[in-house]
């Protein structure tokens, strides 16, 4: 602006396209976005036509009274949506101040009737978990599902969600089967995150699943129908109970678990999930090639357990484009004298990983079979270029000194291999 000139007061910001004004809207807080129905009269209802709703308790004033601000919030809530107008795509709740209260229920039934595509209920974990009410499944447009700490029973006549590409339960209360017809009549599901905290024998079939992650206590899991599962991650919890009886089963948990998910391209498994593949006959070369799969990441490892190496040379091995591999023990060191001919035996002489570029051992206590296994890594890598051992906090500065002086003694097939050794 020139020396003289008169200042532009012109509402540059008011004049703006509808579509624009509820894109920058949506990206401030739902309590901000509300208190710029103050700015004039032109901004009074800019905000009711907005289709992504995100409640927390910043929307109200905090104080030491819980009870207080859960009445504040669910009032804050109630209004929004009783002055809102046209369709809510998108409506979040995530606190700890509510629980069971009739108001969601309401909430709910509003949005059945104003198109939502994605809900999001997270609610606090004390008191009454909140009862989801049947209205929810008519929400016919829902494409995605977050649901914590609730209980879930569908009504009688539900058929499914069938435009619902994302469902992730947590901590909810549901009958087993109810979780897998939920799964297998959502024919365009594509991601899928359960935590379960009861014993549960699970059967998925969802065709257009990708993304997959398990948590809790499972008794039996079978991916019987996910031929385009690309990305697998699962914390198993196993209680003694459970173990035992597992142990007994003749049924190779291998097999029906990933022996029908030839697309995988990360695998992550956590506590005990070797030890639950390692259940049942041992099938030995197996009916499937993991060509996709780039990423395998490995925890809690027993390598005093021969079944628990022995499911991860067949993962290994049957995945020739591996391109990262990161394991943790989970052993102490044993007074057993180890049987190393089960590498004579069981390590397979003709494969070589091709791709296989980086690895990661945590938690290594020099165990014979640990350092069998680095050795056997070492010397089919051709193009490894980092090995990184991390030792056990268990593990003395002389046992130290002595692994580190017999990884350096380890052929090498890689010329660019680097050992890499991480003091905690």
């Amino acid at each position: 602006m020139r020396m003289g000139d008169k200042p532009d007061h012109r509402d540059l910001i008011s004049n703006l396209p509808q579509s624009i004004i509820e894109c920058i809207l949506t990206c401030l807080p739902i309590g901000d976005a509300i208190r710029t129905s103050c700015l004039s009269r032109k901004w009074r209802y800019k905000w009711t036509t907005l289709t992504h709703l995100v409640f927390d308790e910043k929307c109200v004033a905090q104080s030491g009274d819980q009870v207080g601000v859960a009445k504040s919030l669910i009032n804050f809530i109630t209004r929004a949506l009783f002055l809102h107008q046209g369709p809510i795509h998108k409506f979040q709740v995530c606190t700890s101040y509510l629980q069971s209260c009739p108001d969601i229920d309401q909430w709910i039934l509003f949005l059945s009737r104003n198109g939502i595509k994605e809900l999001v209920l997270e609610l606090g974990e004390e008191g009454e978990w909140f009862r989801v009410p049947w209205c929810l499944f008519y929400c016919e447009k829902l494409t995605r599902l977050d649901l914590y700490r609730c209980e879930l029973d569908p009504a009688p006549s539900f058929r499914g969600f069938s435009c619902l590409k994302s469902l992730n339960l947590h901590q909810v209360l549901v009958a087993p089967e109810a979780i897998e017809s939920l799964i297998s009549s959502c024919p365009l599901l594509e991601t899928l995150s359960l935590a379960y905290g009861d014993s549960l024998a699970l059967n998925i079939r969802a065709p257009n699943l990708k993304y997959l992650c398990l948590e809790g206590e499972f008794k039996d899991i079978s991916l019987e129908n996910t031929p385009l599962l690309v990305d697998l991650s699962v914390v198993l919890y196993m209680t003694d109970e459970n173990a035992e009886n597992s142990e007994q089963s003749s049924n190779c948990k291998f097999i029906k678990f990933l022996g029908g998910i030839p697309r995988l391209e990360r695998l992550i498994g956590h506590i005990y999930f070797t030890k639950y593949l390692s259940i049942g006959k041992d099938p030995g070369v197996l009916p499937i090639t993991y060509d996709h799969l780039k990423i395998i990441e490995l925890y809690q490892v027993s390598f005093e357990d021969m079944k628990e190496i022995l499911v991860v040379l067949r993962l290994i091995t049957n995945s020739p484009n591996l391109k990262e591999l990161q394991l943790s023990g989970s052993s102490l060191t044993s007074m057993e004298s180890p049987d190393l001919d089960f590498w004579e035996k069981e390590g397979p002489s003709d494969c070589t990983f091709h791709k296989l570029k980086v690895v990661k051992m945590t938690d290594m206590s020099g165990l014979p079979h640990e350092m069998e296994f680095i050795k056997f890594l070492l010397r089919k890598s051709p193009v490894l270029e980092i090995m990184s051992i991390m030792p056990c906090v268990c593990v003395t500065m002389e046992s130290r000194l002595i692994i580190v002086t017999e990884l350096l003694s380890f052929t090498r097939a890689s010329p660019k291999a680097g050992i890499v050794f991480i003091q905690d």
